[in-house]
């Protein structure tokens, strides 16, 4: 057992007050001699996600008490994106990831903890607490509250997605709103993270892939007794990885970024995931570049499709056929991982030694894939220089060639009247800019737009280009994280309606077709001081979103926020 750093407010006659506190919370001598052990808990009532996760944290400090350690619970703020899409409240999603890891290295540093267990769900939760984790280092273990179970509407399977979808089935004049309503009442049938390999799911599947939380973090059910068992053997767990001082930074090491990366190509998970992972390896001080992704993805399959990307296969079919660790060990059986990397539970290899597919339909074998190639790419061009991702394991032929005239726009909110009015049709490319990190701010998700495509039946003929984000739930064409974004002067700003643009997704290439001469001319001018207006218009220069506009990094960086500068420098 390493010092305990608890000993800072416990010990010594100078901590007599500090004591004095402690007891007034209940706590005795013994307590205050064992390891204080923090419980991150991001409950709240607003999350479908998160309302069960005071259950949960009951369970991890039970097992936490069994195994020696003193559990001490503070709450995170977190954000449902479902109900902040489509208006201000998207603005807000991804900027919570900084406030998230930042009020978890205040809560760690001040009260002295020896150890963690994070307690997240859903989109931005995950990875804030993953940066909290490899910025403060501590020993820590990850449990999640666990996928929702999906729904059931006219004899189909159904989830937030497809909501999303039949929304756009309404505007085409499909069905009508009373269809609409009833289908609304039948999606989301219990509490959990939304039922498809969308970006919590994702991220709290690559959580395990990453060796930070037990197996069946990503799968096991919100609503499952399993999902509690879980819960109390992560906080035993917690007691082991403080024992062996075991930290985030001895496992999460380049070896196993591209285990996750791998893990990432085989599932074919959110967008998301690759602006995610970059941000928690800038915390980590791990080397990522996004062309690895492709380097990964050219020798790792596609072995599971689940919603949205094929209808009908859920986070509940992969738990049932193995989990996580049946793609992890089809992975490791073919040396397209490395089995010697840490988890909190012994080494890869350890861990994996009986996992086995349970079900060939869900997790097919390497010899079968669904794609020879992973289930991202990122592609590069002279409209995205520094990279922009699409999820290809989402559309009918990931190998298209796609050429449209562009139409543009400056917001999410003027495209989305555009595509609802009618007004975008087969082969063409919509272009979406100043909603990238810095301009929108906050790179705002677009599941509306391409949601609406999709019940148009629109999703793979139409290409959707922007420097913000998608949603873990869209599909068809979406292009998203084009970096440089339109704020910071990428060439995304002064595309026009009419020009055209080319994607080639064999060869991962993004084209803006127009003449030098007439580029260069509408380079000219440009106002760096356009990108912050947005922000300020929204949050003043004083708001959070004024201020996160200031200092967070291009999509490419992860979003993260710029580290301090160095005195001196300008």
């Amino acid at each position: 057992m390493p010092e305990k750093h608890s000993d800072k407010i416990t010990q010594g006659i100078d901590r007599a007050p500090h004591r004095s506190l402690l007891r007034a919370l209940g706590l005795t001598d013994r307590d205050m001699n064992q390891p204080l052990i923090g419980i991150v808990n991001s409950f709240n009532e607003f999350i479908p996600g998160h309302t069960h996760l005071r259950q949960l944290a009951e369970a991890v400090k039970m097992g936490v008490c069994a195994a020696g350690g003193t559990p001490r619970e503070f709450s995170t703020i977190g954000v449902c994106d479902g109900i902040a899409m489509g208006h201000e409240g998207m603005h807000f999603s991804l900027a919570s990831r900084e406030l998230i890891a930042d009020s978890i290295e205040i809560m760690a540093r001040a009260h002295a903890v020896d150890a963690l267990v994070f307690i997240p769900n859903c989109d931005k939760i995950v990875p804030g607490m993953l940066m909290a984790a490899l910025r403060l280092n501590l020993p820590c273990i990850f449990v999640s509250g666990g996928p929702m179970l999906p729904g059931k509407f006219e004899g189909e399977n159904s989830d937030l997605i497809t909501v999303f979808e039949a929304v756009g089935q309404v505007h085409s004049g499909q069905k009508d709103e009373a269809w609409l309503r009833n289908y609304e009442k039948n999606a989301c049938p219990t509490c959990g993270s939304c039922a498809g390999m969308f970006t919590a799911n994702s991220m709290n599947c690559l959580t395990e892939a990453l060796g930070l939380a037990l197996p069946g973090n990503g799968t096991i059910p919100a609503v499952y007794s399993k999902r509690l068992a879980l819960a109390k053997e992560t906080g035993y767990h917690a007691m082991e990885v403080l024992k062996l001082d075991l930290r985030p930074r001895d496992i999460m090491t380049p070896t196993t970024l591209k285990n996750a990366i791998a893990v990432d190509m085989a599932l074919g998970c959110s967008t998301n995931t690759v602006l995610h992972l970059a941000a928690i390896a800038f915390e980590g001080s791990i080397p990522f570049d996004l062309a690895d992704i492709n380097a990964i993805s050219d020798k790792v399959p596609q072995i599971c499709k689940l919603s949205p990307a094929v209808h009908g296969h859920y986070l509940i079919d992969l738990e049932e056929a193995g989990g996580i660790s049946a793609v992890m060990k089809t992975l490791l059986d073919d040396g397209l991982i490395d089995g010697m990397s840490l988890t909190v539970s012994g080494t890869l290899t350890e861990r994996l030694q009986d996992a086995h597919v349970k079900d060939q339909n869900i997790i097919r074998p390497l010899s079968a894939p669904y794609s020879s190639r992973g289930g991202l790419s990122v592609l590069f061009g002279n409209l995205a220089p520094k990279g922009a991702v699409i999820k290809v394991g989402a559309l009918s032929n990931p190998a298209m060639v796609f050429e449209g005239r562009a139409k543009v726009f400056d917001s999410e909110d003027t495209a989305a009247d555009a595509i609802r009015g009618g007004k975008i049709v087969s082969g063409d490319a919509v272009i979406i800019r100043y909603e990238g990190p810095r301009g929108g701010p906050g790179m705002r998700e677009m599941l509306g737009p391409t949601a609406t495509l999709a019940g148009m039946g629109l999703d793979d003929s139409v290409a959707l280009l922007t420097d913000g984000r998608f949603s873990g739930g869209s599909r068809g064409l979406s292009i998203g994280h084009i970096s440089p974004e339109a704020a910071m002067g990428g060439d995304i700003a002064f595309v026009e309606d009419g020009d055209v643009i080319r994607v080639d997704l064999a060869n991962r290439t993004l084209e803006w077709k127009a003449p030098e001469e007439e580029k260069a001319r509408r380079r000219e001018g440009f106002d760096p001081e356009k990108g912050l207006a947005n922000a300020r218009k929204i949050s003043g220069r004083t708001g959070y979103l004024g201020r996160y506009a200031e200092y967070v990094q291009s999509a490419d960086k992860g979003a993260a926020f710029r580290p301090p500068e160095k005195k001196g420098s300008k």
